[in-house]
């Protein structure tokens, strides 16, 4: 069966680009994404543009337009994020059945773990953006929840056939528990929701000349600030306080942190583990996914899924990270 990306060629891309007025040198390097289709393209005369290529059928055009205007109000207000490229006020494009949007091209590394003096700085960046994201709210992209993030994920799991049958009742077992526990979760703990990366790796955020700047909003949506900050931290449970400290003390410079939100973050573990799970179901029919996750589907995969969420479901009786 074909895919819409099928029809995506390195013609139709640098023909996309050009109708924007830019002059290609002919150079297309695809990059590494699968939910989206991203390349950097030679420009004659300048320096290479990185043009995204939406997935058919999964933002609005309104969802879009209100991801790249987040982008540009964090620009405006000088935090330092890769924000798309606007001609004549409009930042997404089509071309050839295709939406698509054009970047600068800015790389960098990722964060060292467990680095301290890079986790103050990347808290003063986060809270900068959180400073911004709470100003308004998001009228277009969801919510994270456990019911989209959790319960609609493991439908998927389920309803799809993906877990083999010798593993089900076990992997559907511990989920169910599981989300149970982070319904209960999420309903007694007190939290705000704000405009949020929602991605927010250490992969998305690169530093050159030793400043740090964001990249890919492409997932940003409301919710907790916590989301944005858990997966900072890394080790065993003395290594993950003093990272948090270090975090939340250039957080805090730019914007007020709620601690209680921190009871959240293996709850927001746990959903991020199934949501992943589900991703990959989602996108089985797309021709890039099974050469690239040729282990989704496997019984070791989900033997090791089962005893991830268990090991997540005793997580969550343990004291949770405090600020001190």
């Amino acid at each position: 069966m074909s895919h819409p990306f099928d029809s995506l060629t390195p013609d139709l891309v640098l023909d996309a680009v050009e109708s924007l007025g830019y002059l290609s040198d002919a150079r297309v390097l695809a990059l590494n994404s699968y939910e989206n289709r991203v390349y950097q393209v030679g420009i004659e005369g300048g320096e290479p543009l990185i043009a995204k290529f939406y997935r058919p059928q999964r933002w609005s055009d309104a969802a879009i337009r209100e991801e790249h205007a987040f982008s540009l109000e964090l620009v405006d207000c000088e935090v330092p994020v890769v924000a798309p490229l606007s001609r004549d006020g409009e930042t997404l494009f089509e071309h050839g059945g295709f939406r698509f949007a054009l970047f600068p091209r800015r790389g960098g590394r990722a964060p060292e773990p467990g680095n301290l003096d890079q986790l103050y700085r990347l808290g003063g960046l986060l809270g900068r953006l959180h400073a911004v994201g709470a100003s308004r709210p998001f009228e277009h992209r969801e919510e994270l929840t456990v019911a989209n993030f959790g319960h609609d994920s493991l439908s998927t799991l389920l309803d799809g056939g993906f877990v083999p049958r010798s593993l089900l009742p076990a992997y559907e077992s511990v989920a169910r528990d599981l989300l149970a526990r982070l319904d209960a979760l999420f309903r007694v703990t007190t939290y705000r929701t704000i405009r949020i990366h929602g991605d927010c790796h250490p992969g998305n955020l690169l530093c050159r000349d030793e400043t740090f700047h964001i990249v890919d909003l492409d997932d940003c949506r409301m919710g907790p600030a916590v989301q944005d900050l858990w997966m900072m931290l890394a080790g065993d449970r003395q290594e993950r306080l003093a990272q948090l400290a270090e975090l939340m003390d250039g957080y805090q410079e730019f914007h007020d942190f709620d601690p209680r939100q921190l009871a959240l973050i293996e709850g927001l573990r746990a959903l991020r583990l199934i949501h992943y799970s589900a991703w990959l179901a989602r996108r089985w029919d797309d021709p890039a996914f099974p050469p690239s996750f040729p282990w989704f589907g496997t019984e070791r995969y989900w033997g090791e899924q089962i005893l991830t969420l268990r090991e997540q479901r005793a997580a969550l009786d343990e004291e949770p990270l405090r600020l001190f």
